[in-house]
């Protein structure tokens, strides 16, 4: 049987086959096209509002037809936000996608190119072996960037995309996804991650249950920068890395790209920088891994100044991720009279585990400059995108919503406070 292809580039699955599976409903590949080519889209030449409270055959229908009429296609955004998102758009955006990322900041539209996205996706499917016989589960809202590449990836290899587990092949899925579907009976024999840090006890519960890990990182702004598994993160095909010393006392490296799946700019908000040789950068930090790969550490602007040391969330976040008992993990800093900021960490506990228990653990095995100084057992809030929502959680913390928390001075140290000045209150909604 032919291809089908709506001139978007991404729908190359056969008539018969199944295109699309959400909600229970199932589409084909010739009536995904047809939807395609009878969408009526606003007159005009503005942008095409592709809101997130549509269902997903909806969006992802409305967003190829804008593609394939040759208007640019706002995910995330609703009609009557239009004019004001699309104002700034760089020339030639053809994507934007609405991201408020972790930090709580304002809203960010990241512009880009079709052919940005369509140049990674024989990568990609190399990298993960996805091929037109597979049943792709895709784990998240689709007006996230990730989740609706992943989609559209799916049928640029002729395969399917479904929100189903049952039945999947493959999922793509952040670990806190990946780490729900661990917990039950329903997971694919293989895995793509993305999102953020897959943590070494997550990767090690993947490989017990058998099932193929593949890693990347990436950004909204970057697309795919490094891939690999087992941790072992390396430059993803036809992008080059380079990994900059910000200071030169700094351990830590800020990681630098130059591909073709770079995007054009972001509207509302900094985020992507650039310089003259073609080569951007988000300030996410990366340190040498023991195999020659990158190992990656966080955002830069997550950084944590305390008592003099400057801590990187994520990397407090993998380490408390190890302790016994620890399902979730957030860390930030607060204002402190002394330390400058004193380290904070919100964690969701297994049944039966004590906060005490878990920050008694942190004592033992995590740095002093690492080690929180106040304690929660609550609930992580994240973003759509599954990552840890920072700037919410700091708002939430400061206005006292999470009660008074657990603290823990922790190891008497040179300068320090010590032991005998503990106290401790238990967390709303908490173990104590």
């Amino acid at each position: 049987m032919s291809i089908r292809h709506d001139g978007s580039g991404w729908l190359n699955g056969p008539p018969h086959a199944t295109a699309l599976s959400f909600g229970g409903v199932d589409v084909r590949y010739g009536e995904l096209s047809a939807a395609v080519a009878a969408t009526s889209l606003p007159h005009g030449d503005r942008p095409v509002a592709c809101p997130p409270d549509v269902d997903a055959v909806t969006l992802v229908t409305r967003v190829l037809a804008a593609l394939a009429q040759g208007r640019p296609a706002l995910i995330g955004v609703g009609e009557e936000d239009v004019d004001a998102a699309a104002s700034d758009l760089p020339a030639g955006t053809e994507l934007a996608l609405l991201t408020s990322g972790s930090s709580g900041g304002r809203p960010r539209l990241v512009a880009r190119t079709n052919r940005s996205w369509l140049a990674s996706a024989g990568p990609l499917a190399g990298v993960a072996g996805i091929t037109s016989a597979d049943r792709v589960a895709v784990t998240g809202p689709l007006h996230v960037s990730m989740h609706l590449y992943a989609t559209l990836h799916a049928l640029w290899a002729g395969a399917t995309a479904t929100d189903e587990l049952d039945g999947a092949t493959i999922a793509h899925a952040t670990p806190t996804r990946l780490a729900r579907m661990l917990d039950g009976d329903r997971c694919p024999p293989s895995a793509v991650v993305a999102g953020a840090v897959l943590s070494p006890g997550l990767r090690a519960r993947a490989h017990e249950r058998g099932i193929r890990l593949v890693e990347y990182y990436g950004a909204a702004e970057l697309s795919f920068v490094l891939a690999g598994s087992d941790g072992g993160l390396r430059a993803f095909p036809g992008v080059e890395v380079e990994a900059r010393r910000r200071h030169a006392t700094d351990a830590a490296r800020e990681l630098w790209a130059r591909s073709p799946y770079l995007a054009l700019g972001v509207v509302g908000g900094a985020g992507l920088r650039r310089d003259d040789r073609g080569f951007a950068s988000v300030g996410d930090l990366v340190e040498p891994g023991p195999d020659g790969g990158w190992h990656v550490l966080g955002r830069g602007d997550s950084a944590i100044t305390t008592a003099g040391a400057t801590v990187l969330a994520e990397h407090v976040e993998e380490r408390l991720l190890g302790l016994p008992g620890v399902l979730a993990a957030a860390a930030v800093g607060e204002p402190h009279e002394l330390l400058g900021q004193r380290l904070v960490a919100v964690v969701e506990l297994d049944e039966g585990i004590a906060l005490d228990q878990v920050a008694a653990a942190a004592r033992t095995s995590l740095s002093g400059a690492e080690l929180p100084r106040r304690w929660f057992s609550a609930p992580v809030p994240r973003t759509d995108s599954g990552k840890v929502a920072r700037g919410a959680l700091r708002d939430a913390i400061a206005a006292g919503e999470l009660g008074p928390g657990r603290v823990d001075a922790g190891r008497s140290e040179p300068g320090g406070f010590g032991a005998g000045e503990v106290t401790a209150a238990t967390a709303a909604g908490g173990a104590s």
